[in-house]
């Protein structure tokens, strides 16, 4: 099946036909900058320009979404406009861009698709998956099922909300050495290991390219892989989702 995945992002909002039997981007991403403010209006006309420049009007899309959102409803927004708690997101997008949408949190998007398609050791039962970027997502796995809608960014750490101490956004913002920011991520994770002792963590979002500048001072009992998928794990996750809501 081909399907529109949509990532949207704290600073961009990026989107591609997917194949979900590959578990591929079959197209070149298109991406557009995420709109400030970021309201229901706003991040919906971008969603628009992207369907409209695959030509996909009146399909089902699948959207990853920076909130948690039960039963359809906006439930937090830490790196959105808070205009969006509340609101049904996939009804408000479908009724604008007439596109059966499919809304899924996006950092359980992004694990998604590296839990099926990514290179994970079958032993691992029990999987944190974490994505670094704007801001700090989280997705927990055991036995490959999906416990939806955890925000482990915002545990405390030092007394701070993780996500404003050791994100990607902070990171680049206090200009903090790889092995500044390496030793406060590890924090990060020695405190998520203390509460749930996962099998490993595996970390996704766009710097995990950069894994080999960090990993030599992240200390865990566990161990901590990068992810396969990198910055298209959330598109395809969209996707997968939204296929798996198509067929039931």
């Amino acid at each position: 099946m081909i399907i529109l995945g949509i990532d949207v992002g704290g600073t961009g909002i990026k989107g591609g036909l997917v194949d979900t039997k590959l578990g591929k981007i079959i197209t070149e991403k298109k991406r557009v900058l995420t709109p400030s403010p970021s309201t229901p209006e706003t991040i919906t006309k971008s969603i628009s320009e992207i369907i409209e420049h695959f030509q996909w009007e009146k399909k089902a899309i699948g959207c990853g979404f920076p909130a948690s959102v039960k039963g359809g409803i906006v439930r937090n927004a830490s790196n959105i406009d808070k205009t969006w708690i509340g609101v049904n997101v996939a009804e408000y997008i479908k009724n604008t861009t007439q596109c059966p949408t499919y809304i899924v949190n996006d950092a359980d998007a992004a694990g998604i698709a590296e839990i099926k398609f990514g290179n994970i050791p079958k032993e691992l039962k029990t999987i944190l998956f974490i994505t670094i970027g704007t801001g700090i997502g989280s997705a927990l796995f055991a036995k490959k099922r999906l416990v939806p809608n955890t925000e482990l960014g915002h545990i405390i750490i030092d007394g701070k909300d993780a996500e404003t101490y050791i994100s990607n956004a902070v990171r680049e913002r206090e200009k903090l050495s790889w092995e500044e920011w390496g030793k406060r991520f590890s924090l990060y994770l020695n405190r998520l290991e203390f509460l749930f002792w996962p099998d490993a963590f595996i970390l996704g979002g766009g710097i995990s390219k950069e894994f080999y500048q960090f990993s030599p001072f992240i200390k865990t009992e566990v161990p901590v892989i990068p992810a396969t998928l990198k910055n298209q794990a959330g598109i395809i996750g969209a996707a997968l989702y939204a296929e798996k809501k198509l067929k039931k």
